[in-house]
Parts: structure tokens; C-alpha cells; sequence
């Protein structure tokens, strides 16, 4: 099986030893994206709201690089620091896809890379 790196500069680089994605096969693995402005390296910090927005625009980066999108997805897992916050989170999730769902876990943390509220992973699968 080969396997492509796949990364854009529309989204965060990684701040690590790891890749945005790797597609294997017609499967894209998409690492789990937090609210980083790829533009200015800021973090989003202006409630969960926005902070979602940002993790949604960042994994929206890398599908599209990879030529797929949203409708591609299979799977995703959410991480909150705070299960309180997942209404708003959900709200904002949903609104990027229109329908067929992909299948998801959210889970509460203790803590997630450089303090933020959301971290959002997904595979996508496309032809």
C-alpha cells in the first residue's frame, strides 16, 4: 500500500513529528486540527463558538487540498476540554455538513495542545 503526505498552508503546519494527513489507499487520514489561524500562527481564542469555526475552516484546508470535502467524511472524533461547551460545538460541526453524517465519538479531556477547548480529527474516504 502506498501512502502521500498530504499538507496545505491553509492550515496550522504541524507543531510536531507528524503530517496534516496521509491518504492510504482512497482513505485520508486528517489529524486532529485545533483553532491555529494558518495566516498568522495565532491562536483563536474568542469563545467556542469561533475556536470551532477555526478547527472546521482547518480541516475544510486539508480536505480540499486533497481534493475532497466535507460530503467525504466518514468519521470524526471531537475533544473538549469542557463537555459543557458541546451544544455550540455541535451547532457549529453540523452546519458544515448537509447531510449523510459521517459517524463520530466527542470525548472530554483534561487538556489539549497549547490550552484550547477543541481539537477535531476526521477521515474521509473519496475515489
Amino acid at each position: 500500500m502506498e501512502k502521500q503526505i498530504i499538507n496545505t498552508t491553509n492550515a496550522p503546519a504541524p507543531i510536531g513529528p507528524y503530517n496534516q494527513s496521509v491518504k492510504a489507499g482512497n482513505t485520508l487520514y486528517v489529524s486532529g486540527q485545533i483553532a491555529l489561524d494558518p495566516a498568522s500562527g495565532e491562536l483563536i481564542q474568542s469563545g467556542i463558538v469561533n475556536e470551532t469555526h477555526q478547527v472546521m475552516k482547518n480541516l475544510q484546508a486539508i480536505l480540499t487540498e486533497a481534493g475532497l470535502g466535507f460530503q467525504h467524511v466518514v468519521k470524526t472524533t471531537i475533544f473538549l476540554t469542557d463537555m459543557k461547551t458541546f451544544p455550540q460545538v455541535n451547532e457549529v460541526y453540523g452546519s458544515y455538513f448537509t447531510s449523510d453524517f459521517p459517524a463520530r465519538e466527542t470525548v472530554q479531556v483534561a487538556g489539549l495542545p497549547k490550552g484550547v477547548d477543541v481539537e477535531i480529527s476526521v477521515i474521509a474516504v473519496g475515489v
